[in-house]
């Protein structure tokens, strides 16, 4: 009789099988479709990740219910290296994630944030001009402004009192100290109060903050909630990696009493 944990670990495998054709589809199809520098970007990333799990998913499969015990080596060992590999990455999202924060802005409805609040590592990356131009083009894409400049006939009032995403706040419009004339949303006049805020003089009506640092900030903040989130689902993650690694340990061992004492083969 098959043993349990075979079972289990071809069941597994099974799905995470299925699951990688539509997300290999997925990486195919943006390759032929994608427009724009974000879409691109994740191409490649979707592709590699739907072979690699559909490679690493048969190797389970096969090597559980056909009792090969090399390709059950195989597949063990990935598993761990993954499992060590997610272990790090939750480590490290934690680490570089664990500082910066929105600042309040008294009688605001949104926040606004500095760079200088964000760990070093992530301030290199934005600051990274190759890395900021894409970026940059992937939010002038996502037309992270848009719904700014569609409430153009909004008061100054309303717009004091409505929120705003990280990026909206940091990219969309004036730092708060800069001290502009509101006009509309993505419209402000005058000169600025402050001068040893750089955003205050890169700020303008037609390109608006995209080049500042607060746009930078806004983009950290955005990037460390979604990290956080992407931590919180690799741990119950790498609780199903450890499982699914003992029960294919199980299985491995199974199969090599099977080779080494063929007589059992049949019994419960």
């Amino acid at each position: 009789m098959v043993r349990l944990s075979n079972n289990l670990v071809g069941i597994l495998n099974f799905i995470t099988f299925l699951l990688s054709i539509p997300i290999l589809g997925t990486g195919i199809w943006l390759s032929h479709r994608a427009d724009t520098v974000c879409e691109r970007f994740l191409e490649r990333p979707v592709i590699a990740l739907g072979v690699f799990l559909m490679v690493v998913s048969l190797a389970g499969l096969v090597g559980a219910c056909c009792r090969v015990s090399w390709l059950l080596w195989v597949y063990l060992l990935v598993m761990f290296l993954l499992i060590v590999l997610v272990f790090c990455f939750t480590v490290f999202v934690f680490v570089v994630t664990n500082k910066g924060a929105g600042e309040v802005v008294s009688g605001k409805g949104y926040k606004e944030y500095r760079l200088g609040d964000y760990s070093n590592w992530l301030q290199k990356r934005v600051n990274n001009n190759k890395n900021w131009a894409k970026i940059k083009s992937c939010l002038q894409d996502s037309k992270v402004c848009n719904s700014l400049q569609q409430n153009s006939n909004e008061t100054r009032d309303q717009f004091y009192q409505s929120y705003l995403s990280p990026t909206q706040s940091g990219c969309c419009k004036p730092p708060t100290e800069c001290g502009f004339t509101y006009v509309s949303p993505t419209n402000w006049t005058g000169p600025p109060n402050s001068t040893t805020n750089s955003d205050c003089t890169t700020w303008n009506n037609t390109d608006l903050c995209f080049n500042c640092q607060s746009c930078k900030a806004g983009v950290l903040a955005n990037l460390k909630n979604d990290w956080k989130k992407v931590a919180v689902i690799n741990i119950i993650f790498l609780v199903f990696l450890v499982i699914v690694y003992s029960v294919g340990c199980c299985a491995f061992r199974n199969n090599r009493m099977d080779n080494s004492y063929p007589g059992w083969k049949g019994n419960p």
